[in-house]
């Protein structure tokens, strides 16, 4: 199996990304495997920039190809935040629980039909010489009143999928896999770096 640094001490996040790129033969590495590296700051205003800016950072530090993305919730109601900031929506803490609230309180007086959202994805890979490559993957849903189900992470509890009439908490690891925002970026960007 090849081995691939990706550049998160999201453990949920690692688990996902192995999972969907152990088919191709990778074996994931992460910054928890690293754990005196710097911490790149996601100082980007565009998922694009946070994905290469973290590759890029680790991939120069370690001298050896890096694999990164950066992800969140787009709500239409409001003009598509939280966006670059959903792991800090409520806060620098990046609190899962504090997120969903505020964002379930900021919603609060939208209506189902006006609750459109969609979360996205842009997986990055850099290599030491600062060669980048980027694909971006989105999966649409709505935000739901209440949280529902407790497999998943970040806003999974409230993105809710009206074809399966099931929160993202509520699926199963491997259905997650096969539909997630995130599977869609690293099934695009694989085939254009191996």
């Amino acid at each position: 199996m090849n081995s691939i640094v990706v550049a998160s001490t999201n453990a949920h996040k690692i688990k996902e990304i192995a999972a969907i790129l152990k088919p191709y033969g990778w074996e994931v590495k992460s910054l928890l495997d690293f754990p005196n590296l710097p911490d790149v700051r996601e100082t980007g205003s565009t998922f694009e920039e946070n994905a290469i800016l973290k590759a890029t950072t680790i991939a120069k530090v370690l001298n050896q190809p890096v694999l990164a993305d950066d992800s969140g919730i787009e709500v239409d109601a409001l003009n598509g935040m939280p966006g670059v900031l959903s792991a800090r929506w409520a806060g620098s803490q990046k609190d899962d629980s504090a997120n969903l609230n505020l964002l379930l309180s900021q919603l609060a007086d939208v209506p189902a039909e006006r609750r459109a959202a969609r979360y996205v994805c842009v997986a990055a890979y850099a290599t030491p010489a600062g060669e980048t490559k980027t694909a971006r993957g989105e999966w649409e849903g709505v935000v739901g009143f209440e949280l529902a189900g407790s497999n998943g992470f970040g806003y999974d509890p409230i993105f809710y999928l009206p074809e399966l009439r099931k929160s993202v908490a509520e699926l199963s690891s491997a259905q997650k896999d096969e539909k997630s925002h995130r599977h869609r970026a690293f099934n695009a960007l694989v085939p254009i770096i191996s």
